[in-house]
């Protein structure tokens, strides 16, 4: 039974991530960026605190690492979320989404700048110039024509996958010595985000988005309560139950998600080149990642 609950869980992130995307470009057409960050980081606070309080999990005594969590709210929540906010009102969602995918790839070149012991090997190696390769075919800077993709919106994109890679890194070689729950980290980091966004946000009509039934509930409960509150509760929830290696497997769904909801409920246009540039970037991710498992592997053997 616990199998099929942890499937579930694995694919019903997968489906929150990769919806993110749509729920996104609605909010787009009634406010800016940082107004949907703003809510989205208001909205997803709420289900973290109450789960934070209900287990107890957090405790005066972590206030000590406060700089930390200002570090990890920078780079996983407001710079991360604004990115893909910025990114995603300047592209189509499905090319959003499958940009999206590349975060992997951005976690492994930060943590060969500012980790130790980071396997470069001929698969990584391949793995990087694969994924990427994707990414500048989905970019297409090549094309001048009508059909140009947004650069600007590329560029917000790979900001963003660049953003929350390093703060996978930082959290690796700063917060998890430290032996936090999980729980307490993201609600500290959402909730000082919460305190930081309405600093640089301009509130001037930011309740137009409420004037659209659609894209308030796919901003408040897609964006906010799933997409940031309860996604965080599932992932730290497979992270225990698969560790970490196996549960980052959960990247490969987004994209996917995502181009399926932009071609088959939204209309956007899917081409060939875009399938290959997904399949390259998530490819690239793969390789990576077996690299980094098989060489981590070899070097924790008793033979080694």
């Amino acid at each position: 039974m616990q199998k099929y609950i942890t499937l579930a869980a694995f694919i019903s992130l997968g489906v929150i991530w990769g919806s993110n995307f749509i729920f996104m470009k609605w909010a787009a057409e009634w406010i800016n960026a940082t107004q949907i960050t703003l809510l989205r980081v208001a909205f997803g606070f709420i289900p973290l605190l109450l789960v934070a309080l209900f287990t107890r999990s957090l405790r005066k005594s972590h206030f000590a690492y406060w700089y930390h969590f200002v570090a990890m709210s920078v780079l996983a929540t407001t710079l991360y979320y604004f990115a893909f906010a910025k990114g995603t009102a300047l592209l189509p969602s499905s090319v959003a989404g499958m940009l999206s995918g590349s975060i992997p790839l951005f976690t492994f070149l930060a943590a060969l700048i500012f980790l130790t012991g980071e396997p470069v090997n001929k698969n990584s190696v391949c793995g990087i110039l694969l994924g990427f390769s994707g990414v500048v075919l989905i970019a297409e800077p090549w094309n001048t024509g009508a059909e140009q993709v947004n650069l600007t919106g590329v560029l917000y994109m790979t900001a963003g996958a660049l953003s929350v890679g390093i703060s996978f890194v930082y959290a690796r070689k700063y917060v998890k010595p430290l032996n936090l729950n999980p729980i307490a980290l993201a609600t500290y980091q959402t909730g000082l985000s919460l305190l930081m966004l309405p600093l640089g946000t301009d509130l001037y009509d930011i309740g137009a988005v409420f004037q659209d039934t659609k894209a308030f509930i796919g901003l408040a409960v897609g964006l906010g309560v799933f997409g940031t509150g309860i996604a965080y509760i599932i992932y730290y929830f497979l992270v225990n139950r698969m560790g970490a290696i196996a549960a980052s497997g959960v990247t490969y769904i987004p994209p996917v998600v995502a181009l399926l909801i932009g071609a088959l409920f939204v209309g956007e246009s899917v081409s060939v080149i875009d399938i290959l540039a997904m399949s390259l970037i998530l490819i690239g991710v793969w390789r990576v990642q077996i690299a980094r498992k098989n060489a981590f592997s070899k070097a924790s053997s008793p033979d080694s």
